[in-house]
């Protein structure tokens, strides 16, 4: 039997990805201090093969309480919405350089194979669009975003370069707006915050003129992906956009959501955040090439299997 180590395992995706390895047969180990995760993501799955671990990788990884054997290092461990790496700006720099390093230790230490859940917030605010692997991006190195922004820019980096130093076998992961069960409330993510109020019967709230543009991968898709990258040989050193290359603007979106849950669109507009990106679309070329993936849930279904755990969640 394989085994992974999941940090961030007991957050959205983390607790997807850890439900998908299951159900190929691994045996799971998840580091998560819980300060956006929860065990209750993770309530189904037999200690058997789920080893839960309360830890803060902010700390070197204690070894002890680690299994003879890991397979594959999977770091996601990370605030990930607007609101919660502002809430943790300094534990977000951390995470995503010191807890990025120990990490890497495990990998060196077991001889296995990292995969780095990285973000296209590497990218800024792109001067592009569909943004390529090869785009350098155009970040504000000290700006509000900049405490989750640069300090994943940072954990490549670092990875790249354990990888030329110590021939560990990397992979770099530039995850696009992920979505589906499980995200938290008002964490100040478009998804969550559009399907909640419409689920309210509520405006929308749209941030400047709603012209800007993203894409939405459903989570069991971006899941698939980090499986692959687990999984497929040949990937050492590569750096892979993992998103729905389909680009909508932010009132397209609006109106899409309303439809699924058969509202009337109103939108509320407020002022665009500081340095909020005017576009996301990935170009997944090489994810095509490299992993044989492309996602293939429409946007309408992951939103009804969202909207349908929202709804039971708070009983709408």
């Amino acid at each position: 039997m394989k085994t992974a180590l999941v940090t961030g395992g007991a957050g959205f995706l983390g607790s997807h990805l850890t439900d998908r390895l299951v159900r190929e047969g691994f045996r799971v180990v998840v580091l998560d201090n819980l300060a956006t995760g929860s065990w209750s993501n993770l309530a189904h799955l037999s200690s058997q093969v789920v080893t839960r671990i309360e830890w803060d990788v902010i700390q070197p990884i204690p070894m002890e309480r680690l299994p003879r054997q890991i397979d594959v290092v999977v770091h996601l461990a990370s605030p990930a919405s607007p609101v919660h790496y502002r809430r943790l700006a300094l534990e977000t720099l951390w995470v995503n350089s010191r807890g990025t390093g120990n990490a890497l230790d495990v990998a060196r230490a077991y001889g296995a194979r990292f995969v780095l859940g990285s973000t296209s917030e590497t990218y800024g605010d792109p001067m592009l669009s569909p943004q390529k692997e090869s785009y350098w991006g155009n970040v504000n190195p000290v700006g509000l975003r900049s405490c989750y922004d640069e300090s994943k820019r940072f954990g490549e980096a670092l990875t790249m370069e354990c990888m030329r130093q110590f021939d560990l076998d990397v992979v770099i992961l530039r995850f696009f707006n992920c979505y589906g069960p499980r995200m938290q409330a008002e964490d100040g993510r478009v998804v969550p915050n559009f399907i909640l109020q419409a689920l309210r019967k509520e405006k929308m709230t749209v941030y400047g003129d709603g012209r800007q543009t993203r894409s939405f991968c459903y989570v069991s898709d971006e899941v698939d992906a980090i499986h692959r990258a687990m999984t497929m040989s040949g990937l050492k050193g590569q750096v892979i956009n993992v998103g729905n290359p389909e680009e909508r603007t932010i009132m397209e979106f609006a109106q899409i959501v309303a439809e699924v849950a058969e509202v009337e669109c109103k939108i509320e507009v407020k002022p665009l955040p500081t340095d909020d990106p005017t576009n996301r679309c990935p170009d997944i070329q090489k994810a095509r090439t490299l992993l044989g993936w492309e996602p293939v849930v429409p946007l309408r279904q992951g939103l009804h299997e969202t909207a349908a755990f929202f709804r039971e969640k708070f009983n709408l």
